[in-house]
C-alpha cells in the first residue's frame, strides 16, 4: 500500500519544522515493535504497586480503592489544567470541562460502597493501626484540586475566615488551611508528626502550585468571564454539580464510611493520623465551599446539613 501523499506532505512539514530528517524517522519505524495493550497501560507495572502491610486480604481492597482514586485525581487535574493555561476559554468549552470533572466524582462518591461494603469490619480494624501515622488528609493530589478550584480564603479555617484578608495568598494562607485542623493544636500551635511530615514532603510544591491557581483557578477563571457568560444556566448548573459534589455528596460518603468502620458500639476511634475526623471531615462544621456567590444564603447556612 502506498503513502498518501497527504500525510506524507503533513509528515516532512511536520519533521522540518523541528530540522528532523523523515527518512530517518521512518527508517526507525523498521526497528520498532507493534504496541499492545498491555504495554501501553503499562498494566504489569501498575498490578504490582500494591504492598501489603499485613496478612489481612482486605487490606488489599484498601490499598487498590485509594490507588483508584489518586489515578481519578490525575484526571480531575488534568482538566483543570487545561482551564488554568488558556487565556481565553468559550462557555461551552468550560462547562464541558466542569462535566468532565464533575463525573470523575460522581464516580468517586459511588465508589465509597467498594469501602463501606467490601470490606470485613474486624480485618479493616486490625490492619488500620499498621496504618499509623499515615492519614487520608495526606493526598497530595487533592490538595492541589482544592488550590486550583477556588480562592484560598474559601479554604481558610471556618473559625478564622471571616478576619482574614479575601486576598490571602500563599505561605501566609498556609498555616490557616482549613485542613491543618486535622493535625494541629491551634492553641499551642504544636503539629502532629503526620501533619509535619506531610508539609516536610509537599508545602514547598504547594506554594508554587497555589501561586500560580490563585488567579487560575476555576472560580478566578469563572469570574473573568464576560458578564453574560456568568449568567449561562448550563454552566452555572455545572459549576453548582461540581461544587456539591465535591464539598457535600464525596466527602459525606466518605463520612459515612469512616463512621461505619471507626463508630463501633457507641465508642468513635481516633483516625490513624490522630485528627478529630468527624468534626474536620463533616462540611457542616467547615463549609467548604468552591463558589460561594453560586448560592444563596439560605442554601449556604444548610451547607452539608440535609444529606
Amino acid at each position: 500500500m502506498s503513502l498518501n501523499p497527504n500525510i506524507s506532505s503533513q509528515l516532512k512539514d511536520k519533521y522540518d519544522r523541528i530540522d528532523q530528517d523523515l527518512d530517518a524517522h521512518l527508517e526507525g519505524l523498521l526497528h520498532s515493535k507493534p504496541i499492545n495493550y498491555w504495554d501501553y497501560i503499562n498494566t504489569d507495572a501498575l498490578l504490582n504497586l500494591q504492598t501489603q502491610r499485613t496478612v489481612f486480604p482486605d487490606e488489599m481492597v484498601f490499598i487498590m480503592y485509594h490507588q483508584v482514586n489518586e489515578l481519578l485525581f490525575k484526571m480531575v487535574l488534568t482538566e483543570i489544567d487545561q482551564i488554568g493555561h488558556s487565556s481565553t476559554i468559550s462557555i461551552p468549552v468550560f462547562t464541558d470541562k466542569i462535566m468532565r470533572i464533575s463525573r470523575y466524582f460522581d464516580v468517586l462518591t459511588s465508589s465509597f460502597s467498594i469501602m463501606k461494603d467490601g470490606m470485613d469490619v474486624n480485618q479493616y480494624n486490625q490492619f488500620r493501626t499498621t496504618l499509623t501515622p499515615a492519614s487520608g488528609f495526606q493526598s497530595a493530589q487533592y490538595r492541589k484540586i482544592e488550590f486550583a478550584s477556588t480562592e484560598l480564603i474559601n479554604l481558610i479555617d471556618k473559625r478564622f475566615r471571616d478576619n482574614v484578608d479575601k486576598n490571602i495568598c500563599c505561605e501566609e494562607a498556609f498555616e490557616q488551611l482549613y485542613w491543618q485542623a486535622a493535625g494541629k493544636d491551634y492553641k499551642t500551635g504544636k503539629k502532629t508528626y503526620t501533619l509535619s511530615d506531610f508539609e516536610s514532603r509537599y508545602k514547598d510544591e504547594f506554594l508554587r502550585f497555589s501561586k500560580f491557581y490563585q488567579t487560575n483557578n476555576l472560580w478566578s477563571k469563572f469570574k473573568t468571564l464576560p458578564k453574560a457568560a456568568q449568567k449561562d444556566k448550563k454552566l452555572i448548573k455545572a459549576m453548582r454539580h461540581y461544587d456539591y459534589t465535591v464539598n457535600v455528596k464525596w466527602v459525606m460518603a466518605h463520612y459515612n464510611t469512616a463512621n461505619h468502620y471507626l463508630n463501633i458500639n457507641g465508642k468513635t476511634a481516633e483516625a490513624t493520623g490522630g485528627s478529630e475526623w468527624v468534626k474536620y471531615m463533616h462540611p457542616k462544621y467547615q463549609k467548604r465551599i468552591f463558589f460561594p456567590e453560586l448560592w444563596t444564603s439560605k442554601e449556604i447556612e444548610n451547607w452539608g446539613r440535609n444529606i
